[in-house]
C-alpha cells in the first residue's frame, strides 16, 4: 500500500486496503470536528478496539474501547460483534452485540464521555423478543427521533425451514436506552443475488442515509466468510418503511481478479473535505480462504439520479481530497 501526502495539492494518496489493520470485521467510521474514529469486530472474546484517523486513509491503533470484564454487569460470554457509535446528548453511544449466558446473541447500548472510550454499559438487553439480534444501527431522523435498525439473526431464526436473517426497525427513546412500540420488517432475502436458494440466507449490516427525501437502506447478503458476501441498497421516503431494494443491487461487490473477495458490512462516512462520501467496508484477507479474518477499505459513494453508486471496489491509487 502506498500513502503519501502531498501537501501542496491538499491532498493524500491511498491503495485499498486501508489501516494496516488485519483480522477485523463491519468497520464503522464516526466523524467528529477534524477527526475520524473507526470501530470494529476486533476483539470478540471480550471488547473493541478503536482507531483514529485525520484524513481516513492513516490509522493509529488507539486501544480498546469497550472491555466487557471492567463493565459493573458482565452480562456476554463472548462473540463481540459489529460496533457502532453516535454521538448524542454530548455523549457517545455504542451499539453492539454479543452472546448472552442463555446462548443467544443480543443487542446492547454502552456510553462514554470520549469517542476512545471507555464505553459503559447502560442499556443491556434493547430486544426483548426470543431469539437472536445483531447489528444494531441507530439512524437520527430530521427531527431528532433516533431509529434501531437492526438483525433478527439466521442462527435461530427459522421461516419454511431455512435460518433467514432478517432486518426489522423501531423507534427509540431519547435517552437511547430501549425500543418503542412494534417492530417492523424492512428486508429478508429475496432477490437472486442473495443466495435464496440456500438453507442460510442473509439479510444484515444495516446502514441508513437520507438524501434529499429518500432514505437508502445499505445491507449485506451472503454469508460473511464468503467471496460472494456483497452490498446492496433499498428506499423509502420514510424512516419506518415500507423500502423497497434496488433493482441494480449489488452496487459492491467482489472481484477476484483483483483479489477482492467479500466486500460488505459497511458504514459510510464524509470526507476531510466534508463534501465527498466514502463507504468503508471490509473484504477478505486472504481471498482464496475467505474467512474472518478482514481488512479495511474505503471507496467513492455517490448519488445519481436517486441511485446509489459505490466508485469501487478500487484496488490501484487513489485521492482524497483535504479541506
Amino acid at each position: 500500500m502506498v500513502n503519501s501526502h502531498k501537501e501542496n495539492q491538499k491532498m493524500v494518496t491511498y491503495s485499498n486496503p486501508v489501516g494496516g489493520m488485519n483480522k477485523i470485521g463491519d468497520p464503522f467510521v464516526l466523524k467528529k470536528e477534524n477527526s475520524y474514529y473507526m470501530y470494529a469486530t476486533s476483539e470478540p472474546n471480550f471488547g473493541f478496539k478503536v482507531w483514529k484517523s485525520d484524513n481516513l486513509v492513516n490509522w493509529e491503533e488507539k486501544g480498546l474501547a469497550y472491555v466487557h470484564h471492567e463493565q459493573p454487569n458482565k452480562w456476554a460470554t463472548g462473540d463481540f460483534w459489529a460496533p457502532e457509535v453516535i454521538h448524542r446528548n454530548n455523549r457517545y453511544y455504542m451499539t453492539y452485540s454479543a452472546r448472552n449466558k442463555d446462548g443467544h446473541l443480543q443487542i446492547s447500548v454502552a456510553a462514554s464521555s470520549d469517542p476512545l472510550g471507555p464505553f459503559t454499559d447502560i442499556s443491556t438487553e434493547i430486544i426483548k423478543q426470543e431469539g437472536s439480534y445483531i447489528d444494531g444501527h441507530i439512524f437520527i431522523g430530521d427531527d431528532g427521533t433516533p431509529y434501531l435498525y437492526y438483525v433478527k439473526d439466521c442462527s435461530e431464526n427459522k421461516i419454511n425451514g431455512n435460518h433467514v436473517s432478517q432486518i426489522l426497525v423501531q423507534e427509540m427513546n431519547k435517552e437511547i436506552t430501549d425500543v418503542l412500540g412494534e417492530p417492523r420488517l424492512l428486508l429478508e432475502p429475496d432477490q437472486p443475488w442473495e443466495g435464496i436458494e440456500g438453507d442460510y440466507q442473509w439479510n444484515e449490516g444495516p446502514f441508513v442515509m437520507k438524501d434529499g427525501q429518500t432514505y437508502y437502506l445499505m445491507y449485506s447478503a451472503n454469508c460473511f466468510a464468503s467471496s460472494d458476501y456483497s452490498v446492496g441498497y433499498a428506499t423509502s421516503d420514510q424512516p419506518l418503511g415500507p423500502f423497497k431494494k434496488a433493482t441494480e443491487n449489488p452496487i459492491l461487490a467482489k472481484n477476484l481478479s483483483i483479489n477482492i473477495s467479500g466486500p460488505g458490512h459497511n458504514s459510510v462516512t464524509i470526507g476531510p473535505d466534508d463534501k465527498t462520501l466514502y463507504i468503508v467496508y471490509h473484504t477478505h484477507t486472504n481471498p482464496d480462504a475467505p474467512s474472518g479474518n478482514r481488512q479495511m477499505n474505503i471507496d467513492r459513494l455517490y448519488f445519481e439520479e436517486g441511485k446509489l453508486i459505490v466508485d469501487g471496489p478500487i484496488v490501484n491509487e487513489q485521492t482524497i481530497k483535504i479541506k
